[in-house]
């Protein structure tokens, strides 16, 4: 099922998870390691699921795989959300928030889209 042209939500993901590295490296060099990790993994794995998804075997593995998509972002936006409102921890940035607030609107819609079809 794999097609090789431009895929925004692929894009998109994997820029995400690069501005998420970097992120991840702030909270480690002030000692946050257990919260940089699950960012790291979280933020990173929404760009995995999504890429994933392009080789699915079916409509419904391709749906699964974006719905797991999703759960990571959520998760994503969770641990972000912490950052942002606790005074001991750096705050990401306000293009990483609106980022994911991108991506998750993207998700939904190819999740409705593809049940739809």
């Amino acid at each position: 099922m794999r097609n090789d042209r431009e895929n925004i939500i692929v894009n998109k993901t994997f820029e995400f998870a690069l501005n998420i590295i970097e992120f991840s490296e702030q909270l480690y060099k002030t000692n946050k390691f257990s919260l940089a990790n699950q960012i790291f993994k979280s933020g990173t794995s929404i760009g995995a699921n999504v890429r994933e998804a392009q080789n699915a075997e079916s409509k419904a593995d391709f749906i699964h795989k974006i719905k797991i998509a999703a759960k990571e972002a959520d998760e994503t936006e969770y641990w972000l959300s912490l950052c942002l409102r606790s005074e001991h921890l750096s705050s990401p940035d306000e293009k990483l928030l609106s980022d994911l607030r991108e991506i998750l609107l993207i998700i939904s819609k190819i999740i409705s889209t593809s049940k739809i079809k």
